[in-house]
């Protein structure tokens, strides 16, 4: 049996610290992610060779995945659909997941193919950029995702990159609906700004009629709905799940979540939650805090904590996150403060 089934790209990080200046010598937007081809992931490698700027790190990636270490870290049991390459890079992601607890199939593995890979560029002010060569990943399809480890699991988590793929989508639909069929909830994180900008009906398929929860941060939910003010936004993603999660920076978290209905109308009673974040003097790397995030929140979700409950260790853990290069803690870290977050 596993605690949730997750599906997303398979990306090996490649970070590299860098000044602003530099950044605004490439062709990236800062805070954002950018889809690259394998020529123009290699100009930028080597424009970082010419300006002497080595990489600082190398280490399993991908969204889902970062949540699904998370999640498996603190105690859950997870399992990752995904496409990698039957080369060096693909073993080595699959078994960094294996080493933390993170159950994935065969089905993953592409003969022939590359592992796809993501330059991360932190900017001095802890800020992470970038760019994806998805490789393989791009080619996901329902031949790479075991079906059958779904009726095993309580929770759906859809990493919202995969609005980008249209071939993915076929998938994504087949599992929602063996979702609704098994009874599993269905999670799902907007991921990136990009996404919603330039993929929003593969994020609306993902919804499908509706969720039980929505992951975003406040410039994704306020570009989603149209709303200008973050708990307004947060309170009009209630027309796609059941519990929307909204973390903005240094603000509180939003948590808006769905009542019973009202007797004599169609309202719906609303219950905003807000959960303070940690103060950080020292950010020195975002990438992989919104993962973060979403894994803590759901496992303590999965084990039937209350909204702030789960609210307080994400934070505790995403606030961990960005003090320290790459999108990762130890596992031991991570247990370590849900021990001083969670109550029995």
């Amino acid at each position: 049996m596993y605690d949730v089934m997750a599906i997303g790209n398979a990306l090996v990080d490649h970070e590299y610290v860098l000044s602003d200046a530099a950044l605004e010598d490439t062709d990236l937007i800062k805070g954002q992610m950018t889809l690259a081809d394998l020529d123009e992931q290699q100009k930028l490698l080597a424009f970082f060779e010419l300006a002497d700027i080595a990489p600082s790190k190398q280490a399993g990636g991908g969204s889902a995945a970062n949540s699904m270490y998370v999640f498996a870290s603190l105690g859950g049991k997870p399992f990752y659909a995904c496409r990698v390459g039957d080369d060096t890079p693909g073993q080595f992601y699959l078994q960094d997941l294996h080493e933390a607890g993170v159950a994935t199939s065969k089905q993953s593995i592409h003969a022939g193919g590359v592992t796809g890979s993501c330059v991360v560029a932190v900017t001095e002010d802890g800020e992470r950029t970038m760019q994806t060569y998805l490789g393989t990943s791009s080619e996901i399809t329902a031949d790479n995702v075991n079906f059958d480890a779904l009726t095993q699991a309580d929770w759906l988590y859809l990493e919202g990159y995969l609005a980008m793929s249209e071939g993915i989508q076929p998938a994504m639909t087949q599992l929602r609906q063996q979702a609704g069929i098994n009874g599993a909830k269905i999670a799902v994180s907007f991921a990136d700004p990009a996404v919603v900008q330039f993929a929003k009906d593969g994020l609306l398929n993902m919804l499908g009629n509706k969720v039980e929860v929505i992951f975003c941060n406040s410039e994704e939910a306020k570009a989603f709905t149209d709303k200008k003010q973050t708990k307004a936004a947060a309170r009009a993603l209630l027309e796609y799940c059941q519990i929307a999660v909204v973390t903005d920076s240094a603000n509180d978290t939003i948590i808006a979540q769905a009542g019973s209905a009202q007797s004599g109308d169609n309202q719906t009673d609303i219950i905003i939650h807000e959960v303070p974040t940690p103060a950080v003097s020292n950010v020195i790397d975002t990438n992989g805090a919104g993962d973060n995030y979403s894994g803590a929140f759901l496992y303590a979700l999965s084990q039937h904590y209350s909204l702030p409950e789960c609210g307080r260790l994400a934070s505790e853990i995403s606030a961990q996150v960005i003090q320290q290069f790459g999108p990762r803690l130890s596992s031991q870290d991570y247990k370590d403060i849900a021990k001083r977050v969670l109550t029995v």
